[in-house]
């Protein structure tokens, strides 16, 4: 049996839609409120549902599980109740990385690239303690994972880890099942449901003279590109670390805007406006996933391409009468 915590949630569903699939059993923890979360798992047979206050007593009295694939978290970079971020991000994840290492489970979680903050030194998933404490992220968010990263190093070089564990450092993921995660929905949704109801995209001018009107760049990773890469970390044998899980190739946002026209079948109409003076202050013109260490431990899946990816969520999902994997 597998646990997977914020499995009603984006990333999570699908991990769970991809472990259902290969005949696993599944039990998630998540809360879905009153809203259409729910859909998100509805097609997949889970075995329970737990609420994250009561997984601790769940744990306790359950057989040991394969793995827990730790999804749950605040993941607003706008979240400013920091004890909640605090209690979430750290508290839960150190539990549930504990009583992994006292089972022999495997333990993936969710890591951040918002922990390289600005991107003032690089992208690159440096494990040495100096490289982790060197990150300045940007929000609370950012701040929370980055130090729970520097705590799981930590607790791994002293020789408290699960067998097999993984943070996954997710850049800029888009794809089905998003649709409750309101102004954290990735971009390309964003633009899709504008381009449906006003028939134009939104991009942001640019400010800085290296980059063209709509030539920022980002690195956007298609969400069964961060599946299959939770479920290799998972399987790993005696290689564990925080790792970059982004598509390693940085795209402009036009260039996402043209994969959203083409897969739509619509013409290309682009509204320019600037950036708002509370997202200027800190924009950022490029990410980019350096996958190289992920690589030399032996993932070489290739990614899939901002074109193939967005024409896959669009023709598969947001055409479709049903939306949801």
């Amino acid at each position: 049996m597998y646990l997977v915590t914020g499995g009603a949630g984006f990333i999570g569903s699908n991990i769970v839609a991809a472990l259902v699939a290969r005949g696993e059993d599944v039990v998630i923890s998540d809360r879905l409120r009153d809203g259409d979360k729910w859909k998100n798992i509805a097609k997949h047979p889970i075995s329970e549902i737990v609420m994250p206050e009561d997984l601790g007593g769940w744990l306790a009295g359950r057989p040991p599980l394969k793995g827990i694939f730790h999804m749950g978290a605040i993941s607003a970079t706008t979240e400013r109740d920091v004890d909640l971020i605090v209690s979430s991000n750290l508290h839960l994840s150190a539990m549930l990385w504990k009583h992994c290492a006292d089972i022999g489970a495997s333990f993936v979680y969710a890591s951040s690239a918002a922990t390289y903050g600005a991107g003032h030194l690089g992208f690159v998933d440096n494990n040495t303690p100096a490289a982790l404490a060197a990150l300045r992220p940007l929000n609370a968010y950012g701040w929370s994972k980055a130090l729970f990263d520097i705590h799981a190093t930590k607790w791994a070089a002293e020789g408290h880890a699960p067998p097999v564990w993984a943070g996954l450092k997710f850049f800029n993921v888009y794809g089905p099942n998003e649709y409750h995660k309101g102004g954290m929905r990735s971009v390309a949704l964003q633009m899709y449901e504008t381009l449906t109801t006003n028939g134009s995209v939104k991009l942001f001018r640019s400010a800085n003279p290296e980059y063209p009107d709509g030539g920022q760049m980002r690195d956007f990773v298609w969400v069964s590109d961060c599946v299959e890469m939770a479920l290799w970390a998972a399987a790993k044998n005696g290689l564990s670390g925080v790792f970059n899980c982004g598509s390693g190739k940085a795209r402009s946002f036009m260039d996402l805007a043209q994969a959203v026209f083409a897969a739509a079948g619509r013409e290309a109409s682009i509204d320019w406006v600037e950036t708002p003076a509370q997202i200027a202050k800190h924009y950022q013109y490029f990410t980019e996933a350096d996958m190289s260490r992920a690589a030399a431990a032996g993932y070489c899946v290739p990614a899939t391409s901002v074109e193939a990816g967005v024409a896959r969520y669009v023709r598969n999902h947001l055409m479709q009468d049903d939306i949801y994997a």
